[in-house]
Protein backbone atom coordinates (compact mmCIF):
# COMPACT_ATOMS: atom_id res chain seq x y z
CA UNK A 1 0.00 0.00 0.00
CA UNK A 2 0.94 3.50 -0.85
CA UNK A 3 1.87 5.90 1.44
CA UNK A 4 -1.02 8.50 2.04
CA UNK A 5 0.25 11.47 2.59
CA UNK A 6 -1.63 14.56 4.76
CA UNK A 7 -2.52 18.13 3.39
CA UNK A 8 0.29 18.66 6.02
CA UNK A 9 3.28 16.74 4.97
CA UNK A 10 4.93 19.98 3.08
CA UNK A 11 5.44 21.57 6.33
CA UNK A 12 7.72 19.05 7.08
CA UNK A 13 10.08 19.94 4.53
CA UNK A 14 9.34 23.50 4.65
CA UNK A 15 10.37 23.50 8.37
CA UNK A 16 13.25 21.62 7.67
CA UNK A 17 14.44 24.14 5.13
CA UNK A 18 13.44 27.33 7.23
CA UNK A 19 15.30 25.51 10.87
CA UNK A 20 18.15 25.30 8.52
CA UNK A 21 18.54 28.82 7.49
CA UNK A 22 18.02 30.22 10.39
CA UNK A 23 20.37 27.73 11.81
CA UNK A 24 22.97 29.36 9.40
CA UNK A 25 22.10 32.93 10.35
CA UNK A 26 22.55 32.56 13.47
CA UNK A 27 26.07 31.31 12.87
CA UNK A 28 26.89 33.73 10.56
CA UNK A 29 24.80 36.52 10.33
CA UNK A 30 24.47 37.93 6.74
CA UNK A 31 22.63 41.00 4.94
CA UNK A 32 20.85 38.66 3.41
CA UNK A 33 17.00 38.73 3.22
CA UNK A 34 15.53 36.17 5.62
CA UNK A 35 12.36 35.59 6.56
CA UNK A 36 11.84 34.39 9.71
CA UNK A 37 9.31 31.96 10.86
CA UNK A 38 7.64 33.39 14.20
CA UNK A 39 7.07 29.95 15.85
CA UNK A 40 11.10 29.10 14.83
CA UNK A 41 12.29 32.15 16.19
CA UNK A 42 10.44 31.88 19.51
CA UNK A 43 10.56 28.62 20.78
CA UNK A 44 13.38 26.36 20.88
CA UNK A 45 13.99 23.47 17.97
CA UNK A 46 16.54 20.91 17.40
CA UNK A 47 18.86 21.78 14.25
CA UNK A 48 17.99 20.03 11.32
CA UNK A 49 21.21 17.67 11.89
CA UNK A 50 21.52 16.29 15.32
CA UNK A 51 25.62 16.54 14.91
CA UNK A 52 25.00 20.61 14.72
CA UNK A 53 23.09 20.72 18.20
CA UNK A 54 25.81 22.13 21.20
CA UNK A 55 25.62 19.25 23.36
CA UNK A 56 26.51 17.05 20.31
CA UNK A 57 29.11 19.50 18.98
CA UNK A 58 30.51 19.39 22.66
CA UNK A 59 30.38 15.27 22.59
CA UNK A 60 31.89 15.11 19.29
CA UNK A 61 34.97 17.69 19.60
CA UNK A 62 35.78 17.05 22.97
CA UNK A 63 35.17 13.11 23.71
CA UNK A 64 34.57 11.53 20.62
CA UNK A 65 37.38 13.05 18.02
CA UNK A 66 39.81 12.84 21.10
CA UNK A 67 42.69 10.41 20.23
CA UNK A 68 44.47 10.53 23.49
CA UNK A 69 41.91 7.28 24.56
CA UNK A 70 41.41 4.05 23.69
CA UNK A 71 38.65 2.73 22.20
CA UNK A 72 37.51 1.55 25.48
CA UNK A 73 37.68 4.43 27.18
CA UNK A 74 36.30 6.78 24.36
CA UNK A 75 33.07 3.85 24.77
CA UNK A 76 33.15 4.55 28.63
CA UNK A 77 33.33 8.17 28.29
CA UNK A 78 30.52 8.54 25.62
CA UNK A 79 28.46 6.24 27.93
CA UNK A 80 29.16 8.72 31.22
CA UNK A 81 28.34 11.45 29.36
CA UNK A 82 24.95 10.39 27.46
CA UNK A 83 24.15 9.60 31.30
CA UNK A 84 24.01 12.79 32.15
CA UNK A 85 23.91 14.39 28.60
CA UNK A 86 25.02 17.94 30.51
CA UNK A 87 27.77 19.48 29.82
CA UNK A 88 28.17 21.22 32.97
CA UNK A 89 28.13 17.84 34.47
CA UNK A 90 30.94 16.15 32.93
CA UNK A 91 33.17 19.58 33.01
CA UNK A 92 32.42 19.27 36.79
CA UNK A 93 33.13 15.94 36.36
CA UNK A 94 36.53 16.03 34.85
CA UNK A 95 37.94 19.11 36.82
CA UNK A 96 37.03 17.49 39.97
CA UNK A 97 39.06 13.83 38.45
CA UNK A 98 41.44 15.43 36.36
CA UNK A 99 40.04 12.95 33.66
CA UNK A 100 37.21 10.46 33.27
CA UNK A 101 38.27 6.87 32.21
CA UNK A 102 38.03 3.36 33.22
CA UNK A 103 41.15 3.98 35.08
CA UNK A 104 40.38 6.43 37.20
CA UNK A 105 35.96 5.06 37.43
CA UNK A 106 34.94 3.99 40.61
CA UNK A 107 31.30 3.52 41.51
CA UNK A 108 31.77 5.93 44.75
CA UNK A 109 33.62 8.13 44.03
CA UNK A 110 32.26 9.26 41.28
CA UNK A 111 28.32 8.99 43.17
CA UNK A 112 30.26 10.97 45.34
CA UNK A 113 30.85 14.04 43.08
CA UNK A 114 27.59 14.47 41.84
CA UNK A 115 26.05 14.78 44.85
CA UNK A 116 28.47 17.67 45.64
CA UNK A 117 27.21 18.72 42.28
CA UNK A 118 23.29 18.56 42.94
CA UNK A 119 24.29 20.98 46.14
CA UNK A 120 25.96 23.68 44.65
CA UNK A 121 24.26 23.26 41.54
CA UNK A 122 21.28 21.86 41.19
CA UNK A 123 20.15 19.02 38.32
CA UNK A 124 23.02 17.25 37.00
CA UNK A 125 20.83 16.13 33.73
CA UNK A 126 19.44 17.73 30.97
CA UNK A 127 16.34 18.61 29.68
CA UNK A 128 16.37 16.90 26.48
CA UNK A 129 15.15 13.69 27.20
CA UNK A 130 14.23 11.32 30.66
CA UNK A 131 17.08 9.37 31.91
CA UNK A 132 15.17 6.47 33.64
CA UNK A 133 15.64 6.83 37.23
CA UNK A 134 16.96 2.66 37.25
CA UNK A 135 15.72 2.41 41.24
CA UNK A 136 13.69 -1.30 40.30
CA UNK A 137 16.61 -2.11 38.28
CA UNK A 138 19.14 -1.16 40.51
CA UNK A 139 17.41 -0.39 44.07
CA UNK A 140 19.35 3.04 44.57
CA UNK A 141 16.94 6.22 45.92
CA UNK A 142 18.97 8.55 44.14
CA UNK A 143 18.66 8.18 39.99
CA UNK A 144 22.43 8.69 39.39
CA UNK A 145 23.66 5.91 42.07
CA UNK A 146 21.91 3.84 39.75
CA UNK A 147 22.97 5.14 36.72
CA UNK A 148 26.70 4.23 38.25
CA UNK A 149 25.44 0.67 38.95
CA UNK A 150 24.81 0.50 35.28
CA UNK A 151 28.57 1.74 34.55
CA UNK A 152 29.53 -1.02 36.76
CA UNK A 153 27.29 -3.42 34.84
CA UNK A 154 28.84 -2.09 31.82
CA UNK A 155 32.79 -2.66 32.86
CA UNK A 156 31.51 -6.10 34.20
CA UNK A 157 30.11 -7.42 31.02
CA UNK A 158 32.77 -6.09 28.90
CA UNK A 159 30.59 -4.35 26.83
CA UNK A 160 33.57 -1.29 26.53
CA UNK A 161 35.64 -4.28 24.27
CA UNK A 162 32.55 -6.01 22.66
CA UNK A 163 30.77 -2.93 20.96
CA UNK A 164 33.71 -2.53 18.23
CA UNK A 165 32.86 -5.71 17.40
CA UNK A 166 29.56 -4.52 16.01
CA UNK A 167 29.83 -3.37 12.38
CA UNK A 168 26.41 -2.03 11.91
CA UNK A 169 24.46 0.54 14.04
CA UNK A 170 21.84 -2.32 14.37
CA UNK A 171 24.30 -4.17 15.71
CA UNK A 172 25.42 -1.99 18.68
CA UNK A 173 21.75 -1.40 19.34
CA UNK A 174 21.22 -4.63 19.63
CA UNK A 175 24.08 -4.33 22.40
CA UNK A 176 22.81 -1.47 24.38
CA UNK A 177 18.82 -2.60 23.91
CA UNK A 178 19.93 -5.82 26.67
CA UNK A 179 21.25 -2.60 29.16
CA UNK A 180 18.30 -2.33 32.14
CA UNK A 181 16.69 0.98 32.04
CA UNK A 182 18.14 2.09 28.35
CA UNK A 183 14.32 1.53 26.34
CA UNK A 184 14.51 1.87 22.66
CA UNK A 185 14.92 5.45 22.06
CA UNK A 186 17.91 5.67 24.74
CA UNK A 187 19.70 2.91 23.15
CA UNK A 188 19.45 4.39 19.44
CA UNK A 189 20.66 7.57 20.73
CA UNK A 190 23.47 6.20 22.27
CA UNK A 191 24.37 3.68 19.28
CA UNK A 192 24.59 6.51 16.95
CA UNK A 193 26.92 8.72 19.64
CA UNK A 194 28.83 5.80 19.67
CA UNK A 195 28.71 5.47 15.53
CA UNK A 196 30.50 8.78 15.38
CA UNK A 197 33.41 7.34 16.43
CA UNK A 198 36.27 6.35 13.68
CA UNK A 199 36.60 3.31 15.86
CA UNK A 200 33.25 2.11 14.45
CA UNK A 201 32.50 1.18 11.23
CA UNK A 202 28.71 1.73 11.63
CA UNK A 203 26.76 4.83 10.21
CA UNK A 204 23.74 6.48 10.70
CA UNK A 205 22.35 5.59 7.39
CA UNK A 206 22.13 1.79 8.46
CA UNK A 207 19.32 1.79 11.01
CA UNK A 208 16.98 3.92 12.85
CA UNK A 209 14.63 3.69 15.73
CA UNK A 210 10.97 5.83 16.00
CA UNK A 211 10.82 7.64 18.83
CA UNK A 212 7.42 8.72 20.17
CA UNK A 213 7.61 12.76 19.12
CA UNK A 214 8.51 10.97 15.48
CA UNK A 215 5.80 9.23 15.73
CA UNK A 216 3.21 11.50 16.50
CA UNK A 217 5.04 13.49 13.55
CA UNK A 218 4.61 11.09 11.07
CA UNK A 219 0.76 10.42 11.95
CA UNK A 220 0.00 14.27 11.31
CA UNK A 221 2.21 14.65 7.87
CA UNK A 222 0.63 10.69 6.68
CA UNK A 223 -3.27 9.36 6.87
CA UNK A 224 -2.00 6.01 6.34
CA UNK A 225 0.96 4.54 6.08
CA UNK A 226 -0.35 1.47 5.19
CA UNK A 227 1.70 -2.14 5.79
CA UNK A 228 5.13 0.00 6.31
CA UNK A 229 6.47 0.77 9.54
CA UNK A 230 7.75 4.02 11.73
CA UNK A 231 10.73 3.30 10.24
CA UNK A 232 9.83 2.71 6.79
CA UNK A 233 8.58 5.79 6.47
CA UNK A 234 11.54 7.59 7.86
CA UNK A 235 14.16 5.93 5.46
CA UNK A 236 11.61 7.00 2.50
CA UNK A 237 11.74 10.66 3.98
CA UNK A 238 15.65 10.50 3.53
CA UNK A 239 15.58 8.97 0.16
CA UNK A 240 13.62 11.31 -1.37
CA UNK A 241 14.75 14.71 0.47
CA UNK A 242 15.91 16.01 -2.70
CA UNK A 243 13.26 15.49 -4.84
CA UNK A 244 10.76 17.28 -2.09
CA UNK A 245 12.60 20.26 -1.34
CA UNK A 246 13.07 20.65 -5.38
CA UNK A 247 9.26 19.80 -5.77
CA UNK A 248 8.65 22.56 -3.11
CA UNK A 249 11.43 25.40 -4.48
CA UNK A 250 13.41 24.84 -1.33
CA UNK A 251 17.22 25.25 -2.22
CA UNK A 252 18.13 23.25 1.46
CA UNK A 253 21.61 24.05 2.36
CA UNK A 254 23.46 20.58 3.45
CA UNK A 255 25.73 20.09 5.22
CA UNK A 256 28.88 19.26 2.94
CA UNK A 257 29.30 16.09 1.58
CA UNK A 258 26.16 15.02 3.90
CA UNK A 259 22.50 14.64 3.30
CA UNK A 260 20.20 14.47 5.77
CA UNK A 261 20.64 11.03 7.58
CA UNK A 262 17.98 8.89 8.92
CA UNK A 263 18.11 10.52 12.79
CA UNK A 264 17.92 13.27 11.54
CA UNK A 265 14.69 12.90 9.35
CA UNK A 266 13.59 11.00 12.72
CA UNK A 267 14.32 14.20 14.59
CA UNK A 268 12.41 16.27 12.40
CA UNK A 269 9.29 14.49 12.71
CA UNK A 270 9.95 14.90 16.43
CA UNK A 271 9.79 18.71 15.34
CA UNK A 272 7.14 19.21 13.07
CA UNK A 273 4.68 17.44 15.90
CA UNK A 274 5.87 20.53 17.95
CA UNK A 275 6.00 23.24 15.69
CA UNK A 276 2.26 21.79 14.12
CA UNK A 277 1.46 22.50 18.56
CA UNK A 278 1.32 25.85 17.69
CA UNK A 279 1.06 26.36 13.83
CA UNK A 280 -2.60 24.27 13.42
CA UNK A 281 -3.76 23.86 17.25
CA UNK A 282 -6.90 22.14 16.19
CA UNK A 283 -4.89 19.38 15.31
CA UNK A 284 -3.71 18.52 18.11
CA UNK A 285 -3.83 15.65 19.93
CA UNK A 286 -2.58 15.13 23.68
CA UNK A 287 0.56 17.54 24.23
CA UNK A 288 -0.80 21.19 23.63
CA UNK A 289 2.33 23.80 23.75
CA UNK A 290 6.50 23.46 23.21
CA UNK A 291 7.88 23.64 26.58
CA UNK A 292 11.06 25.58 25.54
CA UNK A 293 11.38 28.82 24.24
CA UNK A 294 14.46 30.23 22.42
CA UNK A 295 17.03 31.43 24.52
CA UNK A 296 20.50 33.02 22.58
CA UNK A 297 23.64 31.30 24.11
CA UNK A 298 26.56 33.47 24.67
CA UNK A 299 28.73 30.87 24.02
CA UNK A 300 30.04 30.57 20.36
CA UNK A 301 30.70 27.52 18.70
CA UNK A 302 33.43 26.26 16.59
CA UNK A 303 31.73 23.41 14.44
CA UNK A 304 33.40 20.05 14.20
CA UNK A 305 32.36 16.72 13.03
CA UNK A 306 32.77 13.04 13.29
CA UNK A 307 36.24 12.38 11.63
CA UNK A 308 35.46 9.68 9.93
CA UNK A 309 32.44 11.95 7.81
CA UNK A 310 34.89 14.18 5.68
CA UNK A 311 32.24 16.64 6.21
CA UNK A 312 31.89 20.20 6.87
CA UNK A 313 29.26 23.57 7.49
CA UNK A 314 27.87 24.72 4.17
CA UNK A 315 29.49 27.46 2.48
CA UNK A 316 27.53 30.34 3.17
Amino acid sequence: MMLKKSELLDFYWSFAYKRQQVFLHRISPTDVNLTLDPIISKYKFTNCYRSCDRVSQYLIKNIINSSEYSPQDTFFRILCFKLFNKIDTWEFLSSKLGEISISTYKNNDYAALIDQYIALKGKPYSGAYIMPSGKKEFGFERKHRNNFALLDLVLKNNLQEKIWLNKTLDGIYCELIELPTLGPFLAYQFSVDVAYSEYSSAEESDFVVAGPGAIRGIKKCFTDIGNMTYQDVIKHMASVQDEEFERLGLPFNHLQNRKLQLIDCQNLFCEIDKYLRVLKPDLVVGNKRIKQLYRPSQNNIEYGFPKKWNCALPQI
